[in-house]
């Protein structure tokens, strides 16, 4: 890797097309993975050749479940790990020459008849180098519902995995994760410098919750953050706008550096420099936040307090649990009367 990498990044907002109603989902897919394919090298072509990461918003081929339950979303919109959608944007990475990172809906033959929501990265050549799954949502299924099993299957390091790429380390947030301190500090303690998130958020003149939370998590962990947007979802009755803009790029000291505003748009892209990065965090000062961390602190602080369960998803036998329609709405009405019950809460 090199000691001190300089390259850009662009956070491609495009549009989503959704595929709960479409009469051929994986045809569907595959467009749009071409339509991606069009934007990207026109946006090369544009930036210039040292553009080398590119982040694509969240569920980009699919949209989200609109009452699907979890056996046929899975197999609707989930892709396989193999699958012609990967190997779609696989081309991407390959054509344009860079690191491309997205978010999907994917199947796993240990966990049949659901899904996860998984963000990626593929290299250049084309290869897949992290594989990150979603682990707090409030609709779908996630590791931690399955916590023992699955990390018995792929081991801790699967949790939350951070690559080494020449162009620094990489780390994926998901979403509406990127409003937990908790996830991005655990990448930032495994290394990560660059953070990309895919998501679909509302966007607002206003400040959002989301893009807040971006700027919060750049600055605590002196990290980069590259979040899509989508620049609207068609084929759902949603008003198609309400998913549009404000992807940005945001600096290790909390600054957002560059936005786009509504409509598919290249306008978020600017120059990640680690070597900026790498010198601020081996400098002392106030604002070297990593190195002022009292992690022992934290640990005695929360010691072993539960609000939400692992393993919900998960028999006393250890097989699969099916979640109903008002799993996840039961589940949290649950946290909260435990948190009532504990003074968390009043």
């Amino acid at each position: 890797m090199s000691e001190s990498p300089s390259f850009y990044a662009l956070a491609l907002q495009t549009a989503c097309v959704a595929v709960n109603a479409a009469p051929d989902p994986r045809t569907c897919m595959l467009q749009s993975c071409a339509r991606v394919l069009r934007q990207t090298l026109a946006a090369k072509r544009f930036i210039g050749k040292d553009l080398r990461l590119v982040v694509l918003p969240e569920y980009l081929l699919t949209g989200f479940p609109m009452g699907e339950s979890a056996e046929q979303w899975a197999e609707k919109a989930a892709i396989g790990v193999d699958g012609p959608e990967y190997a779609a944007l696989a081309e991407i990475a390959t054509q344009a020459n860079v690191f491309l990172a997205g978010n999907a809906y994917e199947r796993d033959a240990h966990f049949p008849g659901i899904y996860f929501q998984t963000s990626f990265i593929i290299n250049p050549p084309g290869e897949v180098v992290l594989r990150y799954r979603r682990l707090v949502s409030l609709f779908a299924p996630s590791p931690y519902d399955l916590w023992d099993k699955y990390r018995d299957i792929y081991g801790e390091d699967a949790l939350f995995p951070v690559v080494e790429t020449e162009l620094g380390r990489l780390a994926a947030i998901a979403s509406e994760e990127i409003l937990y301190p908790e996830i991005a500090r655990a990448f930032a303690l495994r290394g990560a410098e660059v953070f990309v998130h895919s998501s679909s958020e509302v966007a607002s003149a206003l400040p959002t919750p989301k893009n807040i939370a971006k700027q919060a998590r750049a600055l605590e962990n002196l990290a980069y953050v590259v979040s899509a947007n989508t620049a609207g979802i068609d084929g759902i009755a949603i008003p198609r706008e309400s998913t549009d803009g404000n992807s940005q790029i945001v600096d290790f000291r909390g600054l957002v550096i560059a936005q786009a505003a509504l409509g598919e748009s290249i306008a978020a892209c600017a120059e990640i420099d680690l070597a900026a990065l790498r010198r601020y965090r081996r400098r002392p000062g106030m604002g070297n936040i990593l190195s002022r961390q009292p992690l022992a602190l934290w640990r005695h602080a929360l010691g072993n307090a539960q609000i939400q369960p692992p393993n919900t998803l998960l028999a006393v036998d250890g097989s699969l649990l099916q979640p109903s329609p008002s799993f996840y709405a039961e589940r949290q009405q649950r946290a909260i009367e435990r948190m009532t019950r504990e003074k968390i809460i009043v």
